[in-house]
């Protein structure tokens, strides 16, 4: 079953790309490292629809960018509880890990990666700055994993 980072850092993979995965009712954000686990860039923000649909499109950019491990938002409280949404997320991601169990799957916190993201795009209008928070709340958990990953591999 997938861990928090902080329990599992240790076998993250190394040298291939991680997906960051901001988990939405409506939407998936998604944001890739590079092979060095050190940038993140956002990707794309995906529909949701059946969860077959979900795994198609997980499957395709896992492919196409030979992702070695997901990294996935948890919703936390900002008392550090878990908050309403965690167990629908913590669901999804274990039909995520059935569907793909050769990659190492870890949850982080994702404490505010939304309202950073707003923030990073305070200049952008509505529509757009809607269309691009997902995939930049992803950039926001990815990176806060990445540089804890490399904080402690030294």
């Amino acid at each position: 079953m997938f861990q928090s980072l902080e329990s599992s850092w240790q076998s993250a993979p190394k040298g291939v790309r991680l997906l960051g995965i901001d988990h939405g009712t409506k939407t998936l954000g998604l944001a890739l490292s590079d092979p060095d686990q050190r940038v993140v860039t956002p990707l794309k923000t995906i529909t949701r629809g059946k969860f077959e649909a979900d795994v198609t499109a997980l499957k395709k950019v896992i492919g196409d960018y030979g992702v070695g491990g997901i990294i996935v938002g948890w919703p936390l409280n900002m008392d550090g509880r878990p908050g309403p949404r965690t167990q629908s997320v913590g669901d999804y991601m274990k039909m995520v890990e059935k569907k793909f169990p050769d990659l190492w799957i870890a949850s982080w916190d994702e404490r505010l990666s939304t309202d950073a993201a707003y923030q990073f795009m305070a200049e952008l209008t509505n529509d757009k700055r809607d269309r691009a928070v997902d995939a930049l709340a992803a950039q926001s958990i990815l990176q806060g994993a990445v540089d804890f990953i490399a904080a402690n591999r030294g």
